[in-house]
């Protein structure tokens, strides 16, 4: 039987608060009721087969008005059954019974009270309430923390401290940490343009879109060159500095590698005039500032897979004239008995890569040498690395 029940008629209900429709309009104060349903009946040749059971049916509908929906009758006059009363439509009158179908009157309340607190300190975040009042009730218990925030910061825009830093009651650091997202898309409607650095997106760019201090980028690197000495005594030069020092360093670097294994990092063989930076995969903000790598020969090595050459081309818009290093299909090659497997392979264009290297890459997203294919840039031998350096005239 496919009539309509009054689980139908609540999941009907249901559906306008899990849309967020309902309870934006307990913010906005638009009017969704009275709202007449979908109401699936029994067709004339079912009221004469099955009377009984149609019967039954009014019944339970019947029972059910007492839980917030209002049938609507219609008489008619069947010719086997005579003159009898059928429901036509089913509605719901208020906001109110709505509520009470659907069993969200308390947190209907709860959503109330959060707008009354934002219209009264912040009515710009009306809007966020409008658009993400689900998202707003998970965030109910923390709501006046979240306000205290956003007026602070519209009353400090920029501040320039650490979040730690931060003095308000209930605040900490990781608090603001696990509220990124919200206390963004409520900043945006608060603060000023020129207090929002633009730049900086995403939730690793919090601090320094809104103007809190961030923790230093740390670059990584290893001194290839022992005539480059940075400390005394000689030695291994495996060294760490912040983002700043490194882009202020004077050394006479004339070539530099990047790569992203560690043990790669720190076996690669003395280079006159060279450095090796340990690269962190995606990303290359730490090497902002660094103007004078414009004036090194830049070689990345990475993996050969999609994702290997993804980062090199991402590098490449902040070093254009960077070179690949052991990512070619010689190496490939070579290597067949260490293939392995990509386990999400990319699969977008890349528009900075070389030739040679767009036709590999081609052919590793499209499957055409083995399926999602990937040779770990570590399963690389080392002699075939020293026979690469030595063909570049870099060892000898």
């Amino acid at each position: 039987m496919s009539w309509t029940t009054p689980a139908d008629i609540r999941a009907q209900a249901r559906r306008l608060w899990e849309s967020g429709r309902l309870p934006a309009a307990l913010v906005t104060g638009e009017e969704l009721f009275p709202r007449r349903l979908v109401l699936k009946k029994p067709g004339s040749g079912e009221l004469a087969e099955q009377f009984a059971r149609v019967r039954g049916w009014i019944d339970t509908l019947r029972k059910g008005e007492a839980d917030g929906y209002r049938i609507r009758w219609r008489e008619f006059n069947h010719r086997v059954l005579g003159v009898n009363s059928l429901p036509d439509e089913i509605w719901i009158d208020s906001t109110d019974d709505a509520l009470r179908l659907i069993g969200q009157r308390t947190a209907a309340a709860r959503l109330r009270e959060l707008a009354d607190q934002a219209r009264t300190r912040r009515p710009e975040l009306l809007a966020w309430l409008a658009r993400r009042p689900l998202r707003a009730l998970e965030l109910a218990p923390d709501w006046p923390r979240l306000l205290d925030i956003v007026d602070w910061l519209a009353a400090h825009p920029r501040p320039a401290i650490y979040m730690r830093q931060l003095d308000l009651p209930g605040v900490h650091t990781k608090f603001i940490e696990a509220h990124r997202g919200a206390l963004a898309e409520m900043l945006e409607l608060v603060l000023p343009a020129e207090a929002v650095d633009c730049e900086a997106s995403g939730i690793g760019g919090f601090c320094r879109r809104y103007g809190f201090r961030d923790r230093p980028l740390r670059v990584r690197f290893r001194l290839l060159d022992p005539a480059l000495a940075v400390f005394p005594g000689g030695g291994e030069q495996d060294i760490t500095v912040n983002q700043d020092v490194f882009a202020a360093l004077r050394l006479s670097v004339r070539r530099v590698f990047i790569t992203e294994n560690e043990i790669n990092y720190l076996a690669l063989p003395p280079v006159s005039a060279g450095m090796v930076i340990f690269g962190g995969g995606y990303g290359f903000e730490m090497l902002s500032g660094a103007d004078w790598l414009h004036d090194c020969a830049v070689h990345y090595w990475g993996d050969i897979d999609t994702h290997g050459f993804a980062i090199l081309d991402q590098l490449r818009a902040r070093l254009p004239h960077a070179h690949s290093f052991l990512m070619d299909r010689e190496t490939l090659l070579e290597h067949r008995a260490l293939w392995g497997e990509e386990s999400r392979p990319e699969k977008r264009d890349l528009h900075r890569l070389t030739q040679p290297e767009t036709a590999l890459y081609d052919d590793l997203r499209e499957d055409h040498l083995a399926p999602r294919l990937r040779l770990e840039q570590e399963k690389i031998s080392f002699d075939w690395v020293r026979q690469t350096l030595s063909g570049l005239g870099l060892i000898g």
